[in-house]
């Protein structure tokens, strides 16, 4: 099953949600605030692509990244650290995230869905 996780009020969420739909491309959405990714799920994420880096992950130009000033600390932490704050305040994730047991891209770039989501 594909997981497209979003935040409603986010505009490139639902840029990303109308090309999904626009491509026929069946997913099921969860609220990545509301209802972030468990821990485990995270880990295993961030592990099997672990050559995308970290920071991939992360929100980076999001207001809860920067008020606990993560830019430098990022480079440092392991993913168990990234994993935990990312499942408690699923704002530090860059959204949207979607994952099956295929692939898993975090943003939204036309070309990137393009090649990876049809």
């Amino acid at each position: 099953m594909t997981m497209f996780y979003c935040y409603k009020r986010c505009s490139t969420c639902k840029k990303a949600q109308k090309w999904l739909d626009d491509h026929q491309v069946s997913y099921e959405s969860q609220d990545l605030v509301d209802f972030p990714p468990k821990k485990a799920d995270l880990i295993a994420w961030m592990t099997k692509y672990q050559d995308r880096g970290i920071r991939y992950f992360f929100n980076t130009s999001g207001q809860d990244y920067r008020k606990l000033g993560l830019k430098d600390r990022v480079t440092e932490m392991t993913i168990e650290e990234a994993a935990e704050m990312m499942a408690q305040n699923g704002k530090l994730i860059k959204r949207p995230l979607m994952v099956n047991e295929h692939a898993l891209t975090c943003g939204f770039k036309e070309e990137i869905y393009q090649a990876t989501w049809l």
